[in-house]
């Protein structure tokens, strides 16, 4: 989902007892996020992408990574984009209810809270991990079933909004956390979605980053723990001139790129002006 600010969230991990024999009886055990590591897509910096999360998918673009929208999307979709060398990103939204979703009479009242600007979506009262948390990782099981590398968690700053919940900063954190080691246990890539005030501690535990309008805020110096350890930062912005913005941006070594509002296929990327396909008129749009 779009939003004109940037938003946020994440939490911790457990541990795999692993018995090995060597020589005679001997036991390991490792944390499973670092066990699965060479399993889980690592993007790094300057990785090009495309997100469209609205409209058929226009998978004509010469890009790394697709961002999609995970219940939008059947396998084929994601097997397609496979076949071309892409990886593929799935949106799923972590901190709202939307009333469109297929699992949405999952979500009792009780965790719903105060509308957050778009139609048909509320805030999501993220300390009842209980009861979100299966919703949440149902929804990371549908993304390795479909065959996703990777998941965008949108709306994990709902500390930062009025969401109709006293939540804490500590209360995100520790949702988020939740989600990238929920993510992780299933191979699955994640990323850390806006939340910029969080990322001094959140770098290590989210594999790349997702946000929107750093340069219009003139944030991005704040995304710079990810791109020192290596980590791919994604950006999109909705307003001013790629001629302007990319110099910096690509200096920066941020992924950035132009879209529109409601998320379709067009796009104009940072990292050049020619290497993409002009993209299809898209179908069914929904403003995201």
């Amino acid at each position: 989902m779009i939003f004109l600010r940037p938003l946020q969230r994440r939490v911790h991990q457990n541990w795999l007892g692993v018995s090995v024999l060597l020589a005679g009886l001997l036991s390991l055990s490792f944390p499973l996020g670092q066990g699965d590591a060479a399993t889980i897509w690592q993007p790094v910096p300057m990785t090009t992408w495309q997100w469209q999360l609205t409209g058929t998918i226009d998978q004509s673009f010469n890009v790394q990574a697709y961002d999609i929208d995970l219940f939008d999307n059947d396998a084929s979709v994601i097997s397609s984009l496979h076949s071309k060398g892409r990886k593929v990103i799935c949106y799923i939204s972590t901190g709202t209810w939307e009333n469109w979703r297929p699992d949405a009479g999952e979500f009792p009242d009780s965790v719903k809270g105060s509308g957050n600007g778009w139609p048909g979506e509320k805030w999501l009262d993220i300390r009842q991990t209980s009861i979100l948390g299966p919703i949440m990782e149902a929804r990371m099981d549908l993304a390795v079933q479909k065959g996703c590398d990777a998941i965008e968690p949108d709306n994990i700053d709902g500390y930062a909004n009025q969401s109709g919940f006293l939540l804490t900063a500590n209360d995100q954190l520790v949702y988020n956390r939740f989600l990238a080691n929920a993510a992780h246990e299933r191979g699955l890539s994640i990323g850390l979605k806006n939340d910029i005030d969080q990322i001094p501690d959140l770098v290590n535990d989210f594999d790349w980053a997702l946000n929107e309008q750093c340069n219009e805020y003139n944030e991005c110096n704040t995304l710079a723990p990810f791109i020192n350890a290596g980590k791919a930062v994604f950006n999109a912005e909705y307003s001013g001139n790629p001629a302007n913005f990319c110099p910096q941006m690509n200096s920066m070594r941020i992924s950035s790129i132009k879209k529109g509002l409601n998320l379709d296929a067009s796009m104009t990327p940072c990292w050049s002006g020619t290497d993409t396909q002009a993209p299809r008129a898209p179908g069914n749009l929904r403003t995201r």
